[in-house]
């Protein structure tokens, strides 16, 4: 069942608590679709009125800045043994690699990092539990923390919601057509991007033909094979 489809049959108040939850359990750390679940709750809210979307956008901005603040507080405390040990629960996550990029995002950009790192979903995971392992002072990281969390919670409630009541209309004023329509240009967009990374990728790729190894000059005192 489509994630949408699922959230038509639960009701209002148990769509706010889900978002929060599922957003602050990914903020604190935990890999979990917030991002699927915050779109699709505020693109049913667009179609449905029962569905507040400031109390929706309230909630997810609530989840996302507690969440982060408790994965800052499990971080400072657990330090790199817990970035080892979530390495071996969660290797695409948190394998060395991720671990690596995200220390370079923090010492490049410090608390910016934080705020930008909710726009990202493998930085919106680290955030939380990687500022505190790096002992970030806890002003920084919640000036940053709250700003970004209300940004993008919000921000992204607000974007989807529209999109969706706009879309709505449209579709209705079209009927099938509009729908159909709808749904050629999104498969010709993926299907062009697909394209497009799969050039990206191919021209990305190494060489791993083996390089010729340079010739030997021929020692002093060498006799040639043919002599």
């Amino acid at each position: 069942m489509h994630v949408q489809e699922w959230l038509e049959t639960v009701p209002a108040v148990s769509i706010y608590l889900l978002v929060g939850i599922v957003i602050g359990l990914e903020s604190l750390g935990i890999p979990l679709p917030g991002e699927i679940i915050l779109v699709s709750s505020a693109l049913l809210a667009s179609q449905h009125g029962d569905i507040d979307p400031v109390v929706l956008g309230a909630c997810a901005s609530a989840g996302a800045v507690i969440g982060d603040s408790i994965g800052y507080a499990i971080g400072r405390k657990g330090g790199r043994p817990l970035l080892a040990w979530l390495g071996g629960k969660f290797p695409r996550h948190f394998g060395p690699a991720q671990i690596a990029m995200a220390e370079r995002s923090f010492e490049k950009w410090g608390m910016w990092a934080v705020f930008f790192g909710r726009f990202v979903a493998l930085l919106r995971i680290f955030a939380g539990p990687l500022a505190g392992v790096l002992r970030m002072p806890y002003w920084k990281f919640l000036t940053a923390n709250v700003l970004g969390g209300i940004l993008w919670a919000g921000g992204t409630t607000a974007v989807i919601y529209s999109v969706g009541v706009v879309a709505e209309a449209w579709l209705k004023r079209f009927s099938w057509l509009g729908l159909l329509l709808a749904v050629l240009i999104g498969l010709a967009s993926m299907l062009v991007l697909r394209n497009r990374a799969k050039k990206a990728g191919e021209g990305a790729a190494p060489d791993s033909s083996p390089s010729p190894s340079p010739s030997q000059p021929p020692q002093p005192g060498a006799v040639a094979a043919g002599d």
